[in-house]
């Protein structure tokens, strides 16, 4: 199953790298953003299915209300990316869960297969190890 989707990611070379595990994948990815405004406008632009939303992007703190956003207002599955999990230990309205970073090749590839196949409304058996899921 292949998608589109949104990195918002504010260090270079992590996004890089995302984006190369995801097109290895045969996903598309539709941009990277940086901070929260720039996201906006990108969801804004293009028909977005996934964003992997870190939560201390170059404008400050503003991942976690940003994912809050696309989930219920804009209707992007968000997954959360950040070395910081505890900031969203209760969870976030609107989104999936979050994947610890830094994350290897599989964990992404396990996460991002979850949160299409429950965008999707496939059935799903378990949820992949290393991500931990909102209520």
């Amino acid at each position: 199953m292949t998608a589109r989707i949104l990195i918002i990611e504010d260090e270079a070379l992590v996004a890089m790298e995302l984006r190369y595990v995801l097109e290895d994948l045969g996903h598309e990815v539709v941009g990277t953003a940086a901070d929260a405004r720039t996201a906006r406008n990108l969801v804004r632009e293009t028909e977005v299915d996934l964003a992997l939303v870190d939560i201390h992007l170059s404008d400050g703190a503003t991942g976690v209300d940003l994912g809050r956003e696309l989930g219920q207002e804009l209707g992007v599955s968000v997954l959360f990316m950040t070395a910081n999990p505890g900031m969203v230990r209760n969870g976030v309205a609107g989104t999936i869960g979050v994947l610890s970073k830094p994350a290897d090749e599989r964990a992404v590839q396990t996460a991002v297969d979850y949160a299409l196949r429950r965008r999707t409304g496939q059935p799903i058996e378990y949820a992949p190890p290393g991500l931990q899921l909102f209520g």
